[in-house]
This record gives C-alpha cells, sequence and structure tokens, in this order.
C-alpha cells in the first residue's frame, strides 16, 4: 500500500466520521423542537471537529503541598502579664475571670456584661 492508498483511506474515515456527526446533529435539533438545514449541521459538525483537535488546558486538581505544623513559640513576659492581670482582676469586682488563651487572651465579666483582654506583642520596625 502506498501513502496516497492511506491518505485516501484517512479521508474517507474523516467523511464518515463528519456525516455522522452532522446526522447526530440533525436528530438532536429536530428531538430539541428547532430543526436545522443540512448547510447548518455541516457547519456545526466542521467546528465539533476541529474542537476535538484543540487541547484543553483546564488544569486538574491541583496537589496541595502538606501544610507543616506551625509551632507557637511561648513568650514567658505574655504568659507572666496575663497571670498577673488574672490575679489583680481577682482583687476587684470582677467575676469569672478565666485565661481563654495563656499567651493572648483573658475573659471576665463586670455588672453581668462580659469582656475580654487581648494582649498583642507588636514586632520590631524594620531599621531598629
Amino acid at each position: 500500500m502506498g501513502e496516497s492508498y492511506k491518505a485516501q483511506i484517512d479521508i474517507i474515515k474523516a467523511m464518515n466520521k463528519r456525516d455522522k456527526i452532522i446526522t447526530r446533529i440533525m436528530k438532536e435539533c429536530e428531538a430539541d423542537g428547532e430543526p436545522v438545514t443540512r448547510a447548518e449541521a455541516e457547519e456545526m459538525a466542521d467546528m465539533e471537529i476541529k474542537a476535538d483537535g484543540i487541547k484543553s488546558y483546564t488544569q486538574s486538581e491541583v496537589e496541595k503541598k502538606p501544610r507543616k505544623k506551625r509551632e507557637v513559640k511561648k513568650d514567658p513576659t505574655k504568659i507572666s502579664f496575663i497571670h498577673y492581670l488574672e490575679e489583680w482582676l481577682l482583687t476587684t469586682s470582677v467575676e469569672d475571670v478565666t485565661i481563654v488563651n495563656e499567651q493572648k487572651e483573658i475573659a471576665f465579666r463586670i455588672n453581668g456584661e462580659d469582656y475580654s483582654l487581648s494582649l498583642i506583642k507588636h514586632r520590631k520596625k524594620k531599621g531598629e
């Protein structure tokens, strides 16, 4: 078999595929209640065949890197200050004093109203 014979077979296969697509499109459109002409179906079939040749570059699931568990460093100054606040609040008329987070927050109640204090340590500014 020569190259031209294989090329002719490929053309015939492509034409058969195109005819099948045209027939399918015409049947689908008629079933939807919107019949199309043969020329319209041929145009849609050509677009579908061209679209099959285009690679789809949609991204499949992205593999996320597992995050390392971030270790929070204990700040002894913050811890001691929160405990100092707790001891001081207990000596006043404040009720239900609880340490929510040992390094950050303390909650309490005054006259039936709930309050909390958050302790924030600011970073040094660049150049200092």
